[in-house]
């Protein structure tokens, strides 16, 4: 679910009195080059917000408090222009609730060899500024992202949007209300988890509403054309769903459900749901084409009453904000171990996003055996190509632990004319057997979330803002290292939580 304001990155700028009015100009107007200078890359997903130059400690620790009390505000990023003594910090730090990102940067890229005196020597301090800024901060143990180099290069911009998207995440899972309809499907134990835990960690308020509610909702609808018309230019609509066709009222009933479904998130002011095909109360459809397209608009979903695959994949979908690729609910479904490079193949009884289309979807209706309703309706497409992540969130008990595996999504070795729901085939790193075996070991859940739209920069930043583990698995992790990295984990997690 997609704000409508951009969210905010304060810039804040550390000096301090004894260098005067004149030079604490040049500070400021610097500051205001380098905060340019980020805005003019383009693609950092929030908005650079200046703040004056920061001198003595009153005025840092009452703009970090006013950070925290805004809103719009989802991160600070901190840059020491000269030296900025660092006892001023302090108190500020101490009371930030926000992320922070420790910006080490200069405004010259270029040293002028044949011209430099004192006088620029005392201006251009961040060197060593920057320096004692890490100490405190270090001496404190507030959390931070540090990105050292010239604002100028593309892979320090990257870093900071990475983390900027990471902060947008967190942001949204803050403030994220979540609607289970029904309970969550009968014995499965990975889709189990404490709630209060969760809010008390992510800051999302989970709630359980009988699935007759939202039936309600759903029989009230009286007009669908405009949304079935809507259906019609966007997708592929198979000739019995279309207007006249023999099949046209389940894909009004489909309308229906979305409208509905609609309706009750936005009045409840929800961004993520579930769904159980056990729980299915007056419906006369499981919910597919209504889902997918919640999707696609950011709300996070999760099948059979999973509410941290749902909560995950809204985050990650404000992560991804701005981007061409998409994030999908995704479930590791079936292999292919040969011949060729193994692969898996992935998709969900209906419910994938279709921002991970290759192509325009076709707009289907097929039997389902599960849920005992009427044939759904739901969109069907292969997913397109390139590298993602899939992204799981589990349970432990004693703490949640995030599962990452990089993969590349590939064309299917043939046509799936008989698969009638939408699939995404991948090759996962560093092959199918030790990202299978890890993955197993490091107990990651069978829903999770693909994206291509969030790297594993950002998602790294992700975990170290909720202070939450996570477990990569990518081209150069074997069984037996990962297997050890779990090991020393858990010990730290346990040292970390104390006695």
């Amino acid at each position: 679910m997609t704000s409508a304001s951009k969210p905010q990155l304060w810039f804040l700028t550390g000096s301090q009195a004894l260098y005067g009015e004149e030079t604490l100009e040049q500070v400021a107007g610097q500051s205001l080059r380098i905060q340019q200078l980020l805005a003019s890359a383009g693609s950092l997903p929030a908005e650079i917000v200046g703040k004056p130059v920061l001198t003595e400690a009153s005025s840092i620790r009452r703009v970090l408090q006013e950070a925290n009390a805004d809103a719009a505000c989802v991160g600070v990023i901190a840059w020491m222009h000269t030296f900025s003594p660092a006892k001023m910090w302090i108190t500020g730090l101490d009371a930030l609730r926000k992320p922070l990102l420790h910006l080490h940067t200069q405004l010259n890229e270029a040293l002028p060899w044949s011209t430099i005196d004192m006088d620029f020597m005392n201006l251009n301090q961040a060197a060593h500024g920057d320096r004692e800024f890490g100490f405190i901060q270090t001496r404190l143990g507030v959390p931070r992202k540090t990105v050292a180099g010239h604002v100028s290069d593309p892979a320090v911009v990257a870093r900071i949007d990475a983390w900027a998207r990471a902060a947008i995440g967190a942001d949204h899972l803050r403030n994220l209300r979540l609607a289970r309809f029904g309970d969550n499907m009968r014995d499965v134990a990975v889709t189990e988890g404490d709630k209060v835990e969760a809010e008390l960690r992510f800051g999302v308020s989970v709630n359980t509403y009988g699935v007759n509610e939202l039936v309600e909702q759903v029989d009230a609808v009286s007009d669908v054309d405009s949304l079935v018309r809507r259906y019609a230019e966007d997708y592929n609509v198979v000739p019995e769903l279309a207007a006249g066709g023999a099949r046209h009222e389940s894909l009004q009933y489909a309308a229906r459900i979305e409208a509905g479904l609609r309706k009750f998130l936005t009045d409840g002011g929800f961004g993520a749901f579930t769904t159980n095909f056990e729980d299915l109360g007056g419906l006369r459809q499981l919910p597919g084409l209504a889902v997918q397209r919640l999707m696609a608009d950011g709300y996070g979903f999760g099948g059979e009453g999973d509410w941290k695959t749902s909560a995950l994949l809204a985050a990650v979908k404000a992560m991804g904000v701005g981007k061409t690729l998409g994030t999908s609910f995704m479930e590791d479904y079936t292999y292919h171990f040969g011949p060729g490079k193994p692969k898996i193949l992935g998709a969900h009884m209906l419910e994938v996003c279709p921002t991970i289309a290759a192509a325009k979807p076709s707009c289907e209706i097929h039997a389902l055996g599960i849920g005992g309703r009427e044939d759904p309706v739901r969109l069907v497409f292969d997913a397109a190509p390139g590298p993602g992540v899939v992204l799981g969130l589990v349970d432990l008990g004693d703490r949640f632990r995030l599962v990452a595996n990089e993969i590349d999504v590939v064309a299917p070795d043939e046509p799936l004319p008989n698969l009638p729901v939408a699939r995404a085939v991948w090759e996962p790193a560093p092959s199918l057997a030790t990202s299978a075996e890890s993955w197993i070991t490091a107990g990651g859940p069978h829903h999770t979330v693909l994206t291509q739209a969030v790297g594993t920069e950002t998602l790294r930043d992700f975990a170290n803002l909720l202070g939450v583990e996570l477990l990569v698995i990518d081209k150069d992790t074997t069984p037996h290292d990962f297997a050890d990295r779990i090991r020393w984990n858990q010990a730290y997690h346990r040292l970390a939580q104390g006695f």
